[in-house]
């Protein structure tokens, strides 16, 4: 995950110190976590001032030491486990089968193995010292022959098993519920007050995830609980006290001081690695002031536009984006650094720089909203665009190429053909693109085909467009002819020549064959029940996987947003002036997408939120923060300016749709 070289001075003087900054925090928090946990475990109404004085001897015994010493081992490769595994793009699952397939994945499965040694460990720790019947392993019993011998002590043998149970159950949880999701907030707190205000939630989380597993636990030690004590009673050569119930009985798991204290353990077990999990994300989090310019050239890498260009690790270019959007709102000393010239030269290298990366994070988004948009059409058609698409009128060439100066390529063509390129490997986005299409999967719709594949000679679709209502269903910002939404009817095509190496290109027969073959073996899956239930898309899943990277969206337009205000009155230079139509082009044209992407199903339904787990879920709302954003960042530029921006050149549908933000109607 650290591997770049260049993003290594980051990883090594920030990343490193936080997290054993956290880790070092949560280890000091295991000794009064640790006398609690004894208090609850030994508490008795009847003898209180016995029980406060079995504690306290306890807590400062050699056993209970050398727990302290394991537990502090288990804290550490917890806080390790977290900073290997920690993202902040969540990884969404858009299907049932895509959800098996990362909980099966061999990273996964070091990751639950670790989480099982250790809960093993912690278990044992907790067996001991609660101590009584659950010290040992094994125990001198009598049996009817009347010589002593070691017998299994089955409530710790519970403990241990128990343990990895719990450990096994958090690492798959946290696949499921996105733990290992690092989110930031946007209320910036000091570190203390976050902890203390998340603390409650740490010990809900805890005990309620504690009493699930533990219930788990038991119905699975009911049933297949007599396999792992065979095998330990021949392992080790132990024997089974006849006089006792076993435990995977009925009579066995009715007592209710074995499930109190089993329920504690776990209880304390999974606190102890939520305050690890909830520290790391404390510190990670923390603010980071990237120096906008250096006087040295050595510190230029470290600098705040070279690091906005970085696409790995993607907690620098995070952090470096939040830096950019509190100091284009908070700070105008760092601001009259962003807007100043170069000397010598007289250039703006440093707006340029970061307004150039912004816009393209903005573009890349445009560029899926509109890719994702046309796989998931209701009506199943796509339109096959020919040459003649390619051409724009000039009032929309030049306002394209103000707005993509830094990406000249995109929204050079129709929708269609931007489909068609993303999935030529044009998504090249330095965030993660979650939505990737597979055209291979055996249900794939044949609306996401017809997008990418060549149109028949013989059809209706080759050449010209026949259909005056295809044209109808593109929305204006994207259209192709200007005189063509003003008549109701598109202009007329040349029709396209077929190539001669299409021509001649025939399928043999055994690909014929085989191809048969293949589509009545996706017929026949596809009325299966059960496969339907694997690959059938989650409703909203495609939707928050769209959005998975939009806080850096988020605070790309409050940055750009918030400069452009303050270079009204703050840029001497002009500099601001130069790109400010392709600033208010690529909000509007993102702003278009937007508005089509919520009007698709499932899009404008809001999740229920789960207060039950230590997972971040705010990734599943990203969409709305993202359309509230944007819609603020207009806003803030036109209510700046105002009439000033009828002077800036734009096409007249971008200006048609400025003149509704100007008018307060949008």
């Amino acid at each position: 995950m650290f591997s770049t070289e260049t993003s290594c001075w980051f990883i090594r003087k920030v990343i490193c110190w936080r997290a054993a900054a956290s880790i070092a925090w949560a280890v000091l928090l295991l000794p009064p976590t640790t006398a609690v946990f004894v208090i609850l475990s030994k508490f008795s109404l009847l003898h209180p001032i016995q029980t406060i004085t079995e504690c306290l001897c306890l807590l400062t015994s050699a056993s209970t030491i050398f727990s302290f010493i394991l537990l502090g081992g288990v804290i550490i490769i917890v806080g390790f486990l977290i900073l290997e595994y920690h993202t902040v793009i969540p990884t969404i699952a858009c299907s049932k089968i895509a959800l098996f397939g990362q909980l099966l994945h061999p990273h996964q499965f070091v990751n639950s193995l670790a989480h099982c040694l250790m809960g093993i460990i912690v278990g044992w720790c907790c067996a001991v010292t609660i101590g009584f019947r659950y010290e040992t392993l094994g125990y001198t019993c009598t049996q009817s022959e009347g010589y002593p011998q070691m017998c299994l002590n089955e409530h710790h043998l519970v403990f241990l098993l128990a343990g990895a149970f719990v450990g096994f159950s958090h690492s798959l949880l946290g696949v499921i519920h996105n733990m290992n999701y690092v989110s930031f907030h946007s209320i910036q707190q000091y570190k203390y007050l976050r902890f203390k205000g998340s603390l409650p939630l740490v010990v809900k989380c805890s005990s309620a995830q504690a009493f699930y597993s533990v219930r788990n636990f038991i119905v699975l030690y009911y049933f297949l609980g007599y396999i792992p004590r065979t095998w330990i009673c021949k392992t080790l050569n132990l024997h089974l006290d006849s006089t006792i119930h076993p435990l995977d009985s009925i009579a066995g798991l009715l007592d209710l001081s074995l499930l109190y204290h089993l329920w504690i353990s776990a209880t304390f077990l999974l606190f102890t690695w939520y305050i690890t999990l909830l520290l790391f994300r404390i510190f990670v989090t923390e603010v980071y002031s990237f120096p906008v310019q250096s006087s040295f050239t050595e510190d230029a890498h470290q600098c705040l536009p070279k690091v906005l260009t970085e696409k790995q690790p993607m907690i620098l270019k995070f952090l470096a984006l939040k830096d950019l959007a509190l100091l284009s709102q908070h700070s105008p000393s760092r601001r009259s650094e962003v807007l100043s010239l170069s000397q010598p030269g007289g250039h703006p290298h440093n707006w340029n720089a970061i307004s150039k990366e912004c816009l393209s994070l903005l573009a890349d988004l445009t560029q899926r909203l509109v890719a994702y948009h046309e796989t998931v059409a209701t009506n199943g058609r796509a339109k096959t665009m020919s040459s003649g698409s390619e051409k724009k009128t000039s009032s929309e060439t030049s306002s394209t190429e103000e707005l993509m100066s830094p990406r000249p390529a995109f929204l050079m063509k129709t929708p269609a053909s931007v489909f068609a390129r993303s999935f030529a490997g044009g998504l090249q986005s330095p965030l993660t693109a979650p939505f990737t299409p597979d055209l291979d999967s055996p249900f794939a719709s044949p609306a996401l085909r017809r997008l990418t594949a060549p149109a028949d000679q013989g059809s209706p679709w080759y050449g010209t467009v026949q259909s005056p209502h295809i044209m109808r269903r593109a929305p204006k910002l994207w259209s192709t002819s200007t005189d063509s939404q003003v008549n109701g009817s598109p202009e007329p095509f040349p029709a396209m020549a077929p190539s001669p190496k299409q021509e001649s290109s025939k399928p043999s027969f055994l690909s014929q064959f085989l191809q048969n073959r293949k589509e009545q073996v996706k017929n026949f899956l596809a009325k299966r029940v059960l496969i339907m239930y694997l690959f059938n898309k989650l409703p909203e899943a495609s939707s928050q996987a769209l959005f998975a990277d939009s806080q850096a969206h988020i605070w790309a337009l409050e940055g750009l947003s918030y400069l452009v205000q303050a270079s009204f009155s703050e840029d001497q230079f002009g500099v601001v002036q130069t790109t400010l139509p392709s600033i208010l082009c690529s909000m509007l044209l993102l702003q278009e997408a937007v508005d089509r992407h919520f009007k698709l199903p499932h899009a404008s339904s809001k999740p229920i939120r789960s207060g039950s787990s230590m997972g971040d879920s705010t990734y599943k709302t990203l969409r709305f923060a993202l359309r509230a954003t944007l819609k603020t960042a207009i806003y803030r530029i036109t209510t700046t300016f105002g009439d000033h921006l009828n002077a800036v050149q734009m096409s007249a549908e971008h200006r048609k749709r400025l003149q509704q933000f100007l008018e307060y109607k949008d």
